[in-house]
């Protein structure tokens, strides 16, 4: 009794549903496939538009050309470059009781720390329109000046 190994009876389904598909016997048959392949005058389906989106075309230049044409493209997930830039880098020192409070809030505390910033300096700045007097901040209390 005889038996075949699992092994090589999976081999025979391993092929792609490619691989298996038959190739148009009639004339007939191809000038069908041919009329419902996309060209010039039919539009891409939304996945192929999409796919040649994302594509890298280089006319001229082999390997080396499509390299640095993929090097020069932005990856999912990378910024551009900024017109203006909306934000400086600055290195300031905080008390330890702040950061850690920040820190503490998690993913996103120093967004949450310039907002709060933002909240301070727009309600100083509107207490200075209103006429009264403006504070100054001195370490952790507010004196009037």
């Amino acid at each position: 009794m005889s038996r075949t190994s699992s092994v090589f009876a999976r081999q025979k389904s391993m092929k792609s549903a490619a691989a298996r598909k038959k190739l148009p016997a009639a004339p007939v048959e191809w000038e069908a496939l041919i009329a419902a392949a996309p060209g010039k005058d039919r539009a891409l389906t939304a996945a192929k538009e999409q796919k040649m989106a994302n594509a890298v075309v280089v006319k001229s230049g082999g390997y080396e050309a499509v390299r640095a044409a993929l090097a020069r493209k932005r990856h999912r997930g990378e910024r551009g470059p900024q017109v203006a830039p909306t934000k400086q880098l600055v290195s300031v020192h905080y008390s330890p009781e702040v950061l850690q409070y920040f820190k503490a809030t998690g993913s996103g505390w120093q967004t949450r720390m310039n907002e709060a910033l933002l909240e301070w300096v727009n309600k100083r700045s509107a207490r200075s329109r209103s006429g009264a007097q403006p504070l100054v901040g001195r370490d952790t209390h507010l004196v009037r000046s």
